[in-house]
């Protein structure tokens, strides 16, 4: 399971001072937690403080400086993805994200391609969010074959079904999880699959249960990656049981220990 850490966004309160202020404090210490946690990916995400490419190229200079963990810029608007991607130390990069839009398609796919990152394309298209396993199917099959066509292969892509939130959107969990069990027919090997694990939680008073369960729902059926809150110590040990009874891993009794050790993580 890929685990892309979540908490270096500003959309939280203590992110977005840092980029205002340029404090390196809090950005360096959530992205050192994150890594101690075992992230395979930090998202970096300026969210809606701030439109400057200046501010994604300066957080990722400041997360560059205090770890080697590979980098997820996220963001809907492509200078600010380019000014993150430009900054790059080496390290695998991940972008995140794009949608079946055309014009979107047209911006970002090259971008990825161009600086060998990886991609997450969200099911969305100009209509929105899909509300029905056919959308999301036929909106991440135009995304998949768009990437593949400009040249990244199947493990660089994740395709991101579009988690909805249980407490308004009930009805949806179902649709996103036969989304998956569909995405990984689209090639051989298949794309990877994501999702943003804590959309599904929104509002809701048993958030670690809920994306606990979902998440061993969604492995069962394909998912491999998740943007989600790696801290969540409950969230961690059921990804590591999910791995162990879908035979990805050998039982020991020490499993979970196993499991923390292999991502480096205590």
């Amino acid at each position: 399971m890929i685990l892309i850490a979540e908490r270096i966004n500003a959309g939280f309160k203590d992110i977005a001072e840092a980029l205002r202020e340029r404090a390196k404090g809090p950005v360096q210490e959530w992205a050192r937690r994150q890594t101690a946690q075992g992230a395979d990916y930090l998202d970096l995400n300026i969210g809606a403080v701030s439109k400057e490419p200046s501010d994604m190229r300066w957080l990722v200079e400041v997360v560059q400086e205090a770890v080697s963990t590979p980098i997820c810029v996220d963001s809907t608007r492509v200078p600010v993805l380019e000014a993150g991607l430009d900054v790059g130390d080496g390290r695998p990069f991940l972008i995140n994200s794009t949608t079946a839009d055309p014009g979107k398609l047209e911006q970002v796919v090259p971008l990825a391609a161009e600086h060998g990152a990886g991609l997450i394309g969200v099911a969305m298209d100009q209509r929105g969010s899909p509300q029905d396993v056919d959308r999301r199917v036929e909106n991440a099959a135009q995304i998949f074959a768009v990437a593949t066509d400009a040249g990244l292969a199947p493990e660089q892509i994740f395709l991101d079904p579009v988690l909805m939130p249980v407490r308004h959107m009930q009805e949806q969990g179902p649709n996103v999880l036969e989304a998956i069990t569909q995405y990984i027919m689209l090639s051989d090997p298949p794309p990877h699959i994501s999702v943003g694990l804590s959309n599904i939680r929104s509002g809701t008073s048993e958030k670690k249960l809920i994306t606990s369960t979902f998440v061993a729902m969604a492995m069962a059926r394909g998912l491999d990656a998740a943007i989600c809150d790696v801290m969540d110590d409950v969230l961690l040990n059921v990804v590591a049981t999910a791995e162990l009874i879908l035979n990805k891993e050998i039982y020991s009794d020490a499993y979970l220990r196993a499991f923390r050790m292999k991502r480096g993580s205590s």
